[in-house]
């Protein structure tokens, strides 16, 4: 098992996160506070949230310490269960996440937080199980460490990203499948859908506008083969891309660094990809870039969660 206590990897119960961000219109693209306040027992339904994943799904950032990033309390699922408290729905959280990740050691184990015949896949089975008679949501955030490979490799960006579009389809079918069978009747699934990191290449020149261009394509026919996987399971994904504007092309100024198309601004903005080191270049969102993670999930969420 990843930990000695089954299941309970980071428990949240019903908590209220104030959460306050302070963030200047993007055009001018000013730098993001986000604060959080105390928490506060409250008087609703219970629900399990059992959120599924790889580092951005435990809420990953880098540190001064761990510039590669260390999980947080400060992720999207930490947000959803604030956001969810204040429609009156208490979660408890249960994250199996595991940084690093792949569609293929999610059902193995061959990663570095589970041991043994253990993995993640077998893990979320055994909870579904044990909850199967239980009001719940689950998040299902997976692909992109299977997918970023097209951009480590010698084979164009867009080539590989047709031929990985299959795979990612077929492991994570079998993944679902498993899932879906060990769910009870009032469970609820989301996928969650992938922004794109390297929009910031575009900083490097003209090479770099070039693959920024190259990766935009390659992530939508991701996001494309994540979308039509979950709607086979009737599942629905939420649009991260949307919400970071991915498609956006409109030219923005953003103070010291110019003239940006919006997407990269955004990817700027609400990633450490474009941060100087120790803290970047790294993919994951900084606390804001989180927050909108959560609210593009939490439109997902029926009305009806808190009623069984």
């Amino acid at each position: 098992m990843k930990t000695s206590v089954r299941f309970a990897t980071r428990l949240v119960t019903g908590v209220s996160l104030a959460i306050v961000a302070v963030i200047t219109v993007l055009a001018s693209a000013g730098p993001i506070v986000v604060t959080r306040a105390g928490a506060t027992s409250l008087k609703a339904p219970d629900a399990f949230y059992l959120d599924i994943g790889a580092s951005i799904s435990v809420g990953v950032q880098p540190t001064t310490a761990t510039p590669s990033g260390r999980p947080t309390l400060h992720g999207y699922a930490n947000d959803l269960v604030a956001l969810a408290a204040a429609r009156g729905l208490s979660l408890q959280l249960t994250e199996l996440g595991c940084p690093g990740e792949t569609l293929a050691t999610m059902v193995s184990g061959a990663d570095g937080c589970y041991h043994g015949t253990d993995s993640q896949l077998s893990d979320a089975v055994a909870f579904l199980r044990s909850h199967a008679h239980q009001v719940g949501i689950v998040t299902v955030d997976l692909g992109y460490n299977t997918f970023q490979t097209c951009f480590k490799g010698k084979v164009s960006i867009t080539t590989c990203a047709a031929q990985m579009a299959v795979v990612v389809r077929r492991q994570l079918t079998g993944i679902l499948k498993n899932l879906k069978a060990a769910a009870g009747p009032h469970v609820t699934f989301i996928g969650v859908g992938h922004y794109d990191p390297f929009l910031a290449s575009y900083l490097g020149g003209p090479r770099g506008r070039s693959r920024a261009a190259a990766s935009l394509l390659a992530f939508n026919l991701f996001n494309q083969s994540l979308r039509d996987t979950y709607r086979a399971f009737a599942i629905p994904m939420a649009n991260i891309a949307r919400a970071f504007n991915a498609n956006a092309l409109a030219r923005v100024r953003v103070p010291g660094l110019g003239p940006l198309p919006e997407n990269v601004a955004r990817i700027c903005t609400l990633t450490w990809m474009c941060h100087r080191a120790p803290y970047g270049p790294n993919i994951h969102p900084n606390d804001w870039g989180y927050h909108l993670m959560a609210r593009a999930i939490l439109a997902l969420l029926p009305a009806t969660t808190s009623s069984h």
